[in-house]
């Protein structure tokens, strides 16, 4: 299977997971679903950061649901081995494990403290005999796989490295024969309100977007061996000796009204963008910003019935035929 690794010094600075940005999965470090990395060389703790991510996720989880219904129906029979390069705290891990449930799930990310809430979580969902975790940074951390793998799932990982062709390679040298790679990039970014909120400059989230787009690319010009990349997918996987076998988007869709829970998770998400852009935006979209956060404020996404969450999740599949 695979080994079980520990990084005893802690987090370091990997290929990080899941932003949400052009993320896929998650807007925690800039707008990434992030997981592990450094962002505008900025170290983050993703042990502090571990509470957002998996809240991101378990609002998603319906939505990773139809992925994995999806890719069931793209594999060649049952996997036997699922890997999550760039797993975070395992909550898409989970989610493998019970959607495919005669396959072992190996979670593979660079930060010990989210891969403890990993093996956490699958103890507590009663798949741990099935799970394993594996440290280290993609995508040489799939080198110590004991067996090629089924399935394998980058969700929002790739673009945390900097030379995503010759990781998509990796990625496919660790495929068995007729194994399936299914790469989460792109898609649309979260939008939680509406274009006028009675507050400040209609059009802040299109702006907050603008900030983020330029922050996504000082981001990946700065990742060691950053090599600058058309984002045609299906291209990238044909050039990775794969045949890319299909593209779908899937929406998660939690209209107004939110829960207690999606409404948390939007405050979580603005006042980490309010706390990351600083100066990047103009001092009435700061204001508008201070004001969506103060819990004092009718006005606050804390208050106020308009907030909603509508994000769109691209997925790209390719097998390896020989």
């Amino acid at each position: 299977m695979a080994h079980a690794h520990r990084d005893p010094h802690g987090p370091h600075d990997p290929a990080p997971h899941d932003h949400d940005h052009g993320d896929g999965h998650d807007r925690a470090p800039h707008g990434h679903g992030g997981h592990h990395a450094h962002h505008g060389g900025a170290d983050l703790d993703w042990a502090v950061l571990a509470p957002l991510l998996e809240s991101q996720a378990e609002l998603s989880a319906a939505v990773y649901e139809q992925i994995m219904a999806w890719l069931g129906q793209r594999v060649s029979g049952e996997p036997g081995l699922i890997v999550d390069a760039g797993s975070g705290p395992g909550v898409v891990s989970g989610l493998f494990a019970r959607a495919f449930p005669k396959a072992r799930v190996v979670a593979v990310d660079g930060s010990a403290p989210l891969l403890e809430r990993a093996r956490a979580r699958a103890a507590r969902l009663g798949h741990a005999d099935r799970f394993t975790t594996v440290a280290g940074e993609l995508p040489e951390a799939l080198d110590q796989l004991e067996y090629p793998a089924d399935l394998l799932w980058a969700g929002n990982s790739l673009h945390h490295l900097g030379d995503q062709r010759a990781a998509l390679a990796a990625f496919a040298a660790h495929l068995a024969p007729g194994g399936a790679l299914a790469l989460l990039e792109g898609g649309l970014p979260a939008r939680y309100l509406p274009r006028d909120i009675g507050i400040g400059r209609p059009g802040l989230q299109a702006r907050l977007d603008a900030v983020e787009a330029d922050a996504f690319t000082r981001m990946r010009a700065e990742l060691p061996g950053s090599a600058a990349e058309t984002e045609d997918w299906p291209a990238l996987l044909t050039a990775a000796g794969l045949r890319p076998t299909g593209t779908r988007s899937f929406l998660l869709d939690l209209p107004a009204p939110v829960s207690d829970e999606a409404r948390a998770y939007v405050a979580a998400s603005l006042a980490r963008l309010r706390e990351g852009m600083g100066d990047a935006l103009d001092a009435e979209d700061r204001a508008t910003l201070d004001r969506l956060l103060d819990p004092a404020d009718e006005a606050s996404v804390h208050r106020r019935p308009d907030v909603f969450v509508l994000k769109a999740h691209t997925v790209h599949t390719a097998v390896r035929t020989a």
